[in-house]
Parts: C-alpha cells; sequence; structure tokens
C-alpha cells in the first residue's frame, strides 16, 4: 500500500509539494507545507497526530 502524495498543502493550498520535496504528513496522510507545519507545532489539525516529513518519492516520467 503506498502513500497518497498530495501536492496542496491542506490549510494553506500551496499547490507545489512535488512527490520529490519537502512535506509533512500525518498518519492519516494529511499533507501540510514545511511552514504551515512549524507554525502549528507540528501537530496535524485534523487528527491531533504528529506532523513527520514525508517519504520522498522519484517523479513519474
Amino acid at each position: 500500500m503506498a502513500l497518497e502524495m498530495r501536492t496542496r498543502c491542506e490549510r494553506c493550498e500551496i499547490a507545489d509539494l512535488p512527490m520529490g520535496g519537502p512535506a509533512l504528513i500525518c498518519s492519516y496522510e494529511c499533507t501540510f507545507c514545511e511552514s504551515c507545519g512549524r507554525t502549528m507545532d507540528y501537530i496535524c489539525p485534523n487528527c491531533g497526530g504528529e506532523l513527520v516529513a514525508r517519504p520522498r518519492r522519484l517523479e513519474e516520467s
């Protein structure tokens, strides 16, 4: 089972979160940019879980 690699921050709607770029994710796959994660003290506002660095995946060609 693969993680859903969302391309938008769920808080600020930044559209550029490429699969190989930095992003934060919780255990329910809520996805946020680094700036929003830091503002939220690395706690997911949806589930209360910890936000951690999302694994990087190479872009599909």
